[in-house]
C-alpha cells in the first residue's frame, strides 16, 4: 500500500463526521467562527474534548490567542452557516448569531448542542495544532437531526428499517 496525500485524504473522507463550529471572541477580529469536523470527546472525568486547526487557516492567528471558545454542533438547518464559515475570509459571526455562555465564551444560537470550553493544551501535530479543552458547560436543544459530512458532501441520517 502506498501513501500519498490525495489517497490519504480520500480514505479519511470515508469516515462520516458531524459538523461543528468553533466560536471565539478575539481582540482584533471580533467574534469569529470556523467550521470543523475534527471535534471529538476525550474524557468524561475531567470533561475534555479536542479539535484540530490547520496552521494555514486564516483563523489560525486569532484562535491561537484565545483561552475560551464555544463549540456548536450543527443540525441539518446549519448547512448554510457551515458553508459560510468554511470559506477563507468568511469568519465573522454577528451578535444575532451568538449568545454569551455563563463563562463568557460566545455560543452559537443555531447549535443543536453547545459546549463552552477553556484551553487545557495546544499540541503541535504536523500541519495542525490540536486544541485539548476542558468543558466548562454544555447544553443541547431537543433531538434535531445532525448535519453530517461524508466523502466531501453534506449528508443526512436515514432511519434504519425498524428503527426510529
Amino acid at each position: 500500500m502506498t501513501l500519498n496525500s490525495r489517497a490519504f485524504r480520500d480514505a479519511l473522507g470515508h469516515f462520516a463526521t458531524g459538523v461543528a463550529v468553533i466560536s471565539a471572541r478575539t481582540g482584533d477580529a471580533g467574534t469569529i467562527g470556523l467550521t470543523i469536523n475534527s471535534f471529538a470527546s476525550v474524557s468524561l472525568d475531567p470533561p475534555l474534548v479536542l479539535w484540530s486547526l490547520d496552521r494555514g487557516s486564516d483563523r489560525y492567528p486569532p484562535l491561537m490567542q484565545v483561552s475560551r471558545f464555544g463549540i456548536g454542533v450543527l443540525g441539518q438547518e446549519g448547512m448554510d452557516l457551515s458553508r459560510r464559515l468554511a470559506r477563507k475570509g468568511q469568519f465573522a459571526l454577528g451578535n444575532d448569531e451568538v449568545v454569551d455562555g455563563p463563562n463568557g465564551a460566545p455560543l452559537l444560537r443555531a447549535a443543536i448542542a453547545a459546549f463552552e470550553c477553556e484551553i487545557d493544551q495546544r499540541i503541535d501535530a504536523g500541519d495542525h495544532v490540536i486544541f485539548l479543552a476542558r468543558v466548562l458547560g454544555c447544553s443541547h436543544a431537543g433531538h434535531e437531526a445532525p448535519l453530517l459530512y461524508y466523502r466531501g458532501a453534506y449528508r443526512a441520517l436515514a432511519p434504519r428499517d425498524g428503527a426510529g
